[in-house]
Formats: structure tokens, C-alpha cells, sequence
């Protein structure tokens, strides 16, 4: 018999109905402490929520991962609003993680 656990979770997301949904950080790093990751949260829920794409009722931003309640309202193109919002979130820590290395690269001793 084949371990139940390695298989993979198959989901999808209805439009229209709402959804507790987490998001983790990768090896559960805990990026999330610092402020100017939590803007950058906060920023793609208010975008998504000003084009009609997602309603926000709840959500905890913890160390290393997000809980939220949504109603996912339509596509962003293509796209389903949670991957814009994983996309988004992705390029933009990546972007603030190089300022910080290049900063302290620079930092005068």
C-alpha cells in the first residue's frame, strides 16, 4: 500500500464562497516579524479587495504564516486571486530581502 501521506492534496477554490485559508513561509523562516513584510501583506489584500477580486472578513499575520477567511469574488486575468496574492507577495520579500543583504553589505564597520 502506497504512504497516504506522500500523495498530494488536490484543491481548488469555488468562486463566490469563502474560505479559511493559510500561507506558510518557506522552511517556516520567520519573515513575517518585521513590519515591512507585513505591509507588504496588507498592500496586495487592499489591491485585490479594490478591484472587486477578494473580500477580506478576518485574517492573523503570525512569524512565519498567515490565516485568513475570504471570499475570492473573480479571476485576476488568468490568474485566481490567491496566486496574485502569492505571486505578488513572493517578488516583493524577495525584493526587500536583497536591499537588506545589499545594505548590510555596505554598513561601514
Amino acid at each position: 500500500m502506497d504512504n497516504l501521506f506522500q500523495q498530494k492534496r488536490k484543491s481548488y477554490i469555488e468562486i463566490g464562497q469563502i474560505y479559511f485559508w493559510t500561507a506558510t513561509i518557506n522552511n517556516w523562516q520567520k519573515l513575517l516579524q518585521k513590519a515591512e513584510f507585513k505591509e507588504v501583506i496588507l498592500n496586495s489584500f487592499e489591491y485585490l479587495n479594490r478591484l472587486k477580486k477578494i473580500d477580506v472578513f478576518a485574517f492573523v499575520i503570525m512569524p512565519n504564516h498567515i490565516h485568513t477567511i475570504w471570499r475570492i469574488n473573480e479571476l485576476n486575468g488568468k490568474e485566481t486571486a490567491q496566486g496574485s496574492f502569492l505571486k505578488y507577495t513572493a517578488h516583493e520579500f524577495k525584493k526587500l530581502l536583497n536591499r537588506n543583504e545589499l545594505m548590510n553589505y555596505y554598513t561601514m564597520q
